[in-house]
């Protein structure tokens, strides 16, 4: 893959810093003569932080949502219970299980949603008390040298899937703040492969911010756990803390007035993130068998950066329907601005019945191919009984808010403006006057000749 060698590369700076910063890191002689506990080793300085953790999304998977339509305000929703198609699953049906053995190789394995799930999976998605504050694993987080081989599933003596963990001496003497490579070993392989579900890929090849080094956490600035997040029209669970750009940025960023003005109704990503990635269509009701005679849903993809947004109005509230979850707003509705987006498209079973979505528990296909045996036990799992399977799609809108270019790769007046920009004026609720002036070299022809004359 493209991007692995730019990863690999940022991957190894990045380690380098956090093992400098790792030894002034307080507690060394403590690690050296204890050893390292888990949580209760952590809690000598940090106490209380492991009971913290459990309430957020992170453990949770799921959070109080206020700005989706047609769900109910009074429940969680996220990763634990949510059905749609990027996933056609979630931590209920998908839990972390060992799948039936391959008919013709008699071999099996261990999938699940819920594997990048910071706990030991006994103590699961949302459990609380001291049995789960002790699962908890602060290292993948907070080591530097988190051996990431040591998260393989297993079953222990009475038969429990365990997730396995790193809570070697070694891990813990590498304490740092968390670097990309923890962030992105989860996120970046989230959707089912690495660069499936974003599609971005944070590095200084296609980030500026990675490029001055900095890390996730510079921006999702974290308090008690808690990890402000933005408003990507699929990613519904949060902490309750938002991030937005001008955290760090002014309203008016620029030196030029003329791109100022522009903030009011454009979002900063619409011009500074002009390509994006991943997944674009996956369909699960058909499966591919690979070399190991296992099968997966058939996917599209394409690198980061070799995908061009589509762009809309978005107030920061979210349609949501069983054929379409993306970004409510209108250009006259005060609110809203234009972003970038990237639209998945993903085909699965619908229920005849009612036109929901149908949850499919990837154990049976993932075994044999057989995607109804899927649907069939996710039913039963959930107690539906009720349902005729039907094939559909549901088109999806990811918010495209990472891969930020670098100035000379931002989007300029005549990529937007020229009668081949790249916004649909004409889709975007403007007149055909309204068109026609917004795409006329008028609005931009002395600015972008002084600005060649420059560069000549």
């Amino acid at each position: 893959m493209k991007n692995t060698t730019f990863f690999a590369t940022l991957m190894a700076g990045v380690a380098v810093a956090a093992l400098v910063q790792a030894k002034d890191h307080p507690g060394k002689e403590y690690l050296q003569k204890n050893g390292y506990k888990g949580p209760a080793t952590c809690e000598v300085c940090h106490p209380g932080a492991a009971k913290e953790f459990l309430n957020s999304v992170h453990w949770k998977h799921a959070s109080k949502v206020d700005n989706v339509e047609n769900i109910d305000p009074n429940q969680e929703y996220g990763m634990k219970n949510r059905i749609y198609t990027m996933c056609n699953g979630n931590d209920i049906v998908n839990n972390l299980k060992e799948i039936p053995p391959s008919p013709e190789t008699g071999k099996t394995k261990y999938s699940g949603c819920n594997s990048c799930h910071p706990g030991n999976h006994i103590q699961d998605v949302g459990s609380t008390g001291p049995e789960a504050e002790a699962a908890v694993d602060c290292l993948v987080c907070h080591s530097s040298t988190y051996d990431h081989s040591k998260r393989k599933p297993y079953k222990d003596e009475k038969g429990n899937v365990v997730l396995g963990q790193d809570r070697s001496t070694e891990a813990a003497l590498s304490i740092a703040t968390p670097t990309v490579k923890n962030c992105m070993t989860c996120h970046e392989a989230a959707g089912g492969g690495v660069l499936v579900k974003r599609g971005f890929a944070f590095n200084k090849e296609h980030d500026v911010h990675a490029a001055k080094g900095m890390v996730c956490v510079d921006c999702h600035k974290t308090k008690n756990h808690k990890i402000p997040t933005g408003y990507d029209p699929n990613n519904w669970a949060h902490d309750g803390v938002r991030l937005s750009c001008t955290d760090c940025h002014t309203v008016k960023p620029h030196k030029d007035e003329d791109y100022n003005r522009h903030t009011a109704r454009i979002a900063c990503q619409t011009c500074h993130i002009p390509r994006t990635g991943g997944a674009f269509a996956k369909d699960f009701t058909k499966w591919e068998q690979l070399s190991n005679k296992f099968y997966e849903p058939t996917t599209l993809k394409k690198e980061a950066n070799e995908t061009a947004p589509v762009y809309a109005w978005y107030n920061l509230t979210v349609a949501n329907r069983p054929d379409f979850i993306g970004p409510k707003g209108d250009r006259k509705d005060g609110k809203s601005k234009i972003y970038p987006f990237k639209i998945f498209q993903g085909k699965a079973y619908f229920n005849k019945k009612d036109g929901q979505l149908l949850a499919m528990d990837f154990a049976p296909p993932m075994a044999t191919g057989d995607t109804l045996a899927g649907v069939a036990s996710a039913a039963k799992i959930l107690g539906i009984k009720d349902y005729e399977p039907v094939p559909g799609w549901q088109t999806i809108y990811f918010g495209s808010n990472h891969q930020v270019a670098p100035k000379e790769k931002a989007l300029t007046c005549y990529n937007c403006h020229a009668p081949n920009g790249v916004l649909n004026f004409r889709e975007l609720g403007y007149t055909a006057d309204e068109v026609k002036k917004l795409t006329s070299p008028e609005l931009y022809f002395e600015k972008i000749a002084e600005k060649m004359r420059e560069e000549w």
